[in-house]
């Protein structure tokens, strides 16, 4: 506590009202972990390929179901959203896109661009 007012010095969550900057940030690091979870889904695919058709067969399978197809979304989502955050800290590394109103249009892009790029993926993937 401040000695001189009754306030915290720092915003509890219980008070704190999120910011898009905050969501943004916490969204990219969220993303970086899920990688994780994408990579060892990846290394299971290609061990699963190395070990033989019915092995193959089987996790293409799983990879088929509802939560599997959703974590395929999950994980593409992850990929353009991390991609187009990426490109907008380049950009703030050249020094554009400090001011308040750009980077507020900066993460509506990002979103949109991640929303957008999924589903003209999964559009383009069920089509073939």
């Amino acid at each position: 506590m401040n000695p001189q007012s009754n306030r915290p010095l720092s915003p509890h969550l219980q008070i704190y009202r999120p910011q898009i900057t905050s969501i943004m940030s916490i969204m990219h690091r969220g993303t970086g972990i899920f990688f994780i979870l994408g990579i060892m889904g990846i290394m299971v695919w290609v061990i699963t390929l190395a070990s033989g058709v019915i092995a193959f067969s089987f996790y293409q399978n799983i990879l088929r179901t509802i939560p599997g197809v959703i974590f395929l979304i999950s994980l593409s989502f992850s990929l353009f959203y991390h991609l187009a955050n990426g490109i907008r800290h380049l950009l703030w590394d050249f020094g554009w896109g400090y001011k308040i109103n750009q980077v507020y249009l900066t993460s509506w892009i990002v979103v949109s661009t991640a929303c957008l790029l999924t589903v003209i993926l999964w559009v383009r993937l069920t089509l073939y």
